[in-house]
């Protein structure tokens, strides 16, 4: 294929600005097909975003003939069922984060792609945006120097402004969604983290309820050391109050260290006691980068941006640090 015309499952809230425009901007890329379960909200999607198909079926999506690739963006607990049948039909998957429900799933989806010798690739976009693509530069110039640890804080009240808007609060639903906020945030940056450090050589973390108020827990620590010594300490709590929240990674070294948020826009950069400010234009859409790296992909001109063998080990971090230790 030199062209990939492709269809989405699942076209809600979430694909509105985030990703479904940037199918039809991106090289060698267009978007002919959505499905939603609501024919009506399928149809309306379709006549909003100028799509040429609707479907209020997955199957038939999956099976449409005009369809060379299928983006997956329903909630977690659809991801696999829809990934391995479309796998299964030779058709190549563009799967949300997190992957799966769980690692178990995400290594079955990835067993399916091998066995049917088609290529997945998982929407851990961050990777391609501009200013995590210059931490990455920073790391790799030794910039601070010689890494020694991480911190991150993710604390936000309950109600805030980083989860896409939905209609029914799915992501409180751990049979649905896995485990709550903690589930649909920390893949972007448990994911930079294995990017920026590579092979981790053990992990372990704390998970409860505090509130009370939904089915999952609302705060979670995570700690990891990597095997090039460098050690991470990651804090997500969800019920803090209002005013009080803060998303913040801290990188670090030996000379210095790069302070970012996950979700902003500005570098700080500290050498020698110096500071540099690095700041980025917010991106319109901030799929666009990873999409187009994965049209690539699956056009066969460039590697595989983010594949299942890597997705699986966030997935597993995820597993590991909401797993009961108090």
């Amino acid at each position: 294929m030199k062209h990939i015309k492709w269809g989405i499952i699942g076209c809600g809230d979430v694909t509105e600005v985030k990703s479904g425009p940037a199918f039809n901007k991106v090289p060698n890329s267009s978007l002919v097909a959505v499905m939603r379960r609501d024919a009506a909200k399928a149809a309306d999607y379709a006549k909003r975003h100028g799509v040429p198909k609707w479907y209020d079926d997955a199957t038939a999506l999956i099976n449409d003939p005009e369809v060379d690739a299928i983006y997956i963006a329903t909630p977690p607990l659809q991801h696999e069922e829809y990934a391995i049948q479309a796998l299964a039909t030779g058709k190549p998957v563009y799967v949300e984060k997190p992957m799966a429900l769980n690692s178990e799933a995400a290594k079955r989806m990835t067993a399916a792609a091998k066995q049917h010798n088609v290529k997945l690739s998982v929407a851990h976009y961050r990777r391609e945006q501009p200013l995590f693509l210059k931490i990455k530069a920073l790391l790799a110039q030794n910039a601070i120097g010689d890494i020694r640890f991480v911190d991150l804080k993710m604390l936000q009240p309950k109600r805030n402004d980083l989860i896409a808007k939905a209609e029914s609060n799915w992501r409180m639903d751990p049979a649905i969604a896995g485990g709550g906020l903690f589930h649909d945030l920390a893949p972007h940056q448990l994911d930079l983290m294995l990017y920026f450090f590579g092979q981790v050589k053990n992990f372990h973390g704390i998970s409860l309820n505090q509130t009370g108020d939904e089915h999952v827990d609302d705060l979670v620590t995570g700690h990891i050391l990597f095997e090039n010594k460098v050690v991470f300490n990651g804090m997500w709590c969800f019920s803090v109050a209002p005013g009080a929240q803060e998303d913040r990674c801290e990188i670090y070294g030996s000379r210095g260290k790069i302070s970012f948020p996950m979700f902003g826009h500005e570098i700080e950069l500290t050498v020698d006691g110096k500071v540099e400010n690095i700041a980025f234009e917010p991106l319109q859409h901030v799929e666009q980068p990873m999409i187009e790296k994965v049209v690539s992909y699956f056009i066969g001109e460039a590697e595989n941006p983010c594949s299942g063998e890597e997705a699986i080990k966030t997935m597993e971090l995820l597993d590991g640090f909401t797993l009961k230790s108090i």
